[in-house]
C-alpha cells in the first residue's frame, strides 16, 4: 500500500474510527491531543490516539476493525494488539493511529472510562486524564503542551460544569452545614 500524504487530525478520521469500532464493539477512548481536539482544544496533532481496553477479546475485535479501516495489519502487529502491548503505532493505513494500551499517568481503562466525556458520540478521556498522561510521560514535547492544555482544562471545565469550587470552598461548605 502506498503511504497517503499525512495530514493533521481531522474530525472525519475520528468519525471513521468511532463508527467502525462501534460496529465491532471495540471498547476504547480517544486520548492525547486528538482526544483534546474532540473537546475543542484548538491546537493540531497529526495522529489519532486511542486508549483501547486491554483484553484479548477487545484486541481481537480491534484487529478486525482496523483491517476494515484499511490498515495493513501484519500477523506480528495483530499479535501485539491482541496481547495489548503498551504502545502500537500504525502508519500503514489511511492516517496515523497510535494504540496506547497503557497510557502513562492513568491507572487503568475501567477507571478512565468512568471519567470519560461523550462528545458527539465520541468517547473521550477526561481532560484531566489527558493532562495526567502527558505530565507522567515526561517527554519534552508533552511537557511543552501542558501549560496550554491546563489553560484549556480550566475554561473547558467552567463551560461544562460552571464555575468549579476550590477544595477550600468545598471544605468550608461542609463545616457550615449542620450534620
Amino acid at each position: 500500500m502506498n503511504q497517503p500524504e499525512r495530514t493533521y487530525f481531522q474530525l472525519q478520521q475520528a468519525q471513521e474510527v468511532a463508527e467502525v469500532f462501534a460496529k465491532h464493539n471495540v471498547e476504547f477512548l480517544f486520548i492525547g491531543k486528538s482526544g483534546a481536539s474532540l473537546l475543542s482544544y484548538p491546537f493540531p496533532t497529526q495522529k489519532v490516539e486511542v486508549f483501547p481496553e486491554k483484553t484479548i477479546e477487545n484486541g481481537e475485535r480491534l484487529v478486525r476493525a482496523l483491517r476494515e479501516l484499511e490498515f495493513e495489519i501484519t500477523d506480528e502487529t495483530a499479535e501485539q494488539i491482541i496481547k495489548g502491548v503498551d504502545f502500537v503505532q500504525l502508519k500503514t493505513g489511511p492516517f496515523d493511529l497510535d494504540l496506547v494500551f497503557a497510557p502513562d499517568g492513568i491507572e487503568n481503562f475501567a477507571e478512565a472510562k468512568k471519567r470519560r466525556i461523550i462528545v458527539d458520540n465520541f468517547p473521550v478521556a477526561n481532560i484531566r486524564d489527558i493532562i495526567a498522561s502527558k505530565r507522567a510521560s515526561g517527554r519534552k514535547k508533552d511537557l511543552n503542551d501542558l501549560p496550554l492544555l491546563e489553560d484549556f482544562q480550566e475554561e473547558f471545565e467552567k463551560k461544562m460544569y460552571g464555575r468549579l469550587k476550590s477544595a477550600f470552598e468545598i471544605a468550608m461548605e461542609k463545616l457550615e452545614k449542620p450534620q
